[in-house]
């Protein structure tokens, strides 16, 4: 064997060895950057869709329905799920589909669902349904009850329901109310208490 054919068995595989090595050490370079900064390359997986009708999702678009799903997960809220905010949007009046807030009225849901998120953590329950959110202008007009000026129409409202009874919860909304954290309505109703960060205190 001539020497240029062992330094040839000798090099080649050092060189696949070291070009493994090297790879395996950026992926452990970034696995170890994800898992220092979590927070900013973790990705949530979808939402899952099943539980919704499915020409509601049609209708509405899968990808708004995530991105908006995504919107409310970044809330980073304890006591509500994000499911239960696109439920909410997934009913009917007669023939008539409500929808998704316009993306340019996503914000103004942040700060209810942040003082519902409060107001759960004073009752120590979480949301066990939410009976109405955002609702579009047509969908508002055929809602029995609802204000023609409605903030549903706004998406600043929500219509929550807990194991609690509604006197409970509103006890508490205006407890957390009087503390600053969030201005707007509380209404307590028969089997819900409505919720709204309209910047102005009002009961009924």
């Amino acid at each position: 064997m001539t020497v240029s054919e062992t330094e040839s068995r000798i090099i080649m595989p050092n060189r696949r060895n070291f070009l493994a090595a090297a790879a395996a050490a950026a992926t452990g370079l970034v696995a170890t950057t994800q898992t220092s900064h979590g927070f900013l390359f973790r990705q949530s997986p979808p939402l899952d869709l099943g539980s919704l009708p499915r020409a509601w999702v049609t209708l509405q678009g899968e990808r708004q329905i995530q991105s908006y799903a995504k919107f409310i997960e970044g809330l980073r809220l304890k006591y509500v799920d994000p499911l239960q905010i696109i439920k909410a949007h997934a009913k009917t009046q007669g023939s008539l589909w409500n929808t998704l807030p316009p993306r340019s009225m996503w914000r103004s849901m942040a700060g209810t669902l942040k003082a519902v998120d409060r107001v759960a953590a004073t009752i120590r329950q979480p949301v066990r349904e939410v009976a109405s959110a955002y609702r579009s202008p047509a969908y508002n007009r055929r809602c029995s009850g609802a204000k023609s000026a409605s903030w549903h129409m706004q998406n600043f409202a929500l219509d929550l329901k807990f194991k609690a009874s509604p006197n409970t919860v509103a006890r508490a909304a205006r407890s957390v109310r009087a503390k600053g954290f969030f201005k707007g309505g509380i209404g307590r109703y028969s089997s819900f208490v409505h919720i709204d960060t309209r910047g102005k205190n009002t009961d009924w």
